[in-house]
């Protein structure tokens, strides 16, 4: 006698969010990426629980990189002073279906660079690449909140993914991400209650809550994942539990929090093995784990990690 497959019953789903504007929805990208719509946990229910597939977002610096150590700089050495280039080689040699455009060189402390050299960037990446593009701004508040505006305007109509926004500093770029047709990114330091909040103060200026994906704060693998991941966890359980101020898809960034570490990119540590292995080994398994916490986009940085976990997605996820 066969045993009857058991599922767990959810009321909520997680939305499902489209980024990136073809031509026929009045933008110039060539593709679109469609990320959330789970009905249940990773691993859970029957396969028409299961939504969209996650999507890997490759980080593109809008000037070279100050900090990333020689193992991550050698993929793209030919290109880091071009962002337009960099673009075009994460998807024309290492498949990426989505960009994130990270905005450091406006940061004030590494290199302080004005609104007119952002939007020249973003314009620039707009026409080397046609896959949609999540734009980042450098975290300093006063400069996002006096840049960030009009790089969301540069890229109007382009249904790109705008963030991000705190609790105690998200009217300015709500309303122009609003205006400009854009998608947000709400962040929180992983405080599930804090994330609510945003989400509740966004709406509240009429942003939609569909067009929302939020950001929790996260570490790496031996840097508290295990917290991180519990968060994320905690947070699908209440989009399925029907919680509409919970039911957006999340966004994790492995790429940053991996390379940050000693474990990656310490190259003189005997025992430890080849960090030309080590370093990506590292990333992939950050991203694997969040993944499998809930998350719906990946930021990564490292080709060979991008590699193993689209695979690992194409399996689990089919």
């Amino acid at each position: 006698m066969a045993v009857p497959e058991v599922t767990d019953s959810f009321s909520g789903c997680v939305n499902k969010v489209t980024l990136g504007a073809t031509s026929q929805a009045g933008g110039t990208r060539t593709s679109t990426v469609t990320v959330g719509g789970s009905r249940n946990v990773v691993y859970g229910g029957s396969k028409e629980d299961v939504g969209e597939k996650p999507v890997i977002a490759m980080d593109v610096l809008d000037g070279p990189p100050e900090d990333w150590p020689p193992v991550l700089l050698e993929p793209y050495k030919d290109v880091l002073g071009d962002p337009a280039a960099w673009a075009k080689k994460c998807v024309e040699e290492f498949g990426a279906e989505i960009l994130c455009l990270k905005f450091e060189a406006i940061h004030p402390d590494k290199g302080d660079k004005d609104a007119d050299y952002a939007v020249g960037v973003t314009k620039q990446v707009l026409q080397a690449v046609g896959v949609p593009l999540i734009l980042w701004g450098c975290g300093n508040d006063e400069k996002d909140n006096q840049i960030m505006p009009k790089v969301s305007e540069a890229a109007k109509g382009e249904n790109c993914l705008v963030g991000t926004v705190i609790e105690g500093n998200y009217k300015s770029l709500t309303a122009i991400a609003l205006a400009d047709g854009h998608h947000l990114i709400t962040e929180a330091p992983l405080d599930i209650n804090i994330a609510k909040q945003v989400n509740i103060l966004v709406s509240d200026m009429g942003f939609p809550l569909e067009k929302i994906v939020t950001f929790q704060a996260t570490g790496a693998l031996g840097y508290g994942i295990e917290y991180s991941y519990s968060i994320q966890e905690r947070q699908r359980l209440a989009a399925l539990g029907g919680d509409k101020m919970m039911a957006m898809p999340v966004i994790c960034d492995a790429g940053y929090e991996s390379w940050r570490v000693k474990e990656a990119k310490l190259e003189d540590a005997p025992g430890w093995g080849d960090v030309k292995e080590r370093g990506p080994t590292w990333e992939t398994v950050t991203a694997m784990c969040l993944l499998q916490a809930g998350a719906d986009i990946i930021r990564m940085r490292h080709p060979k990690s991008v590699e193993t976990v689209k695979d690992f997605i194409n399996q689990i996820w089919q």
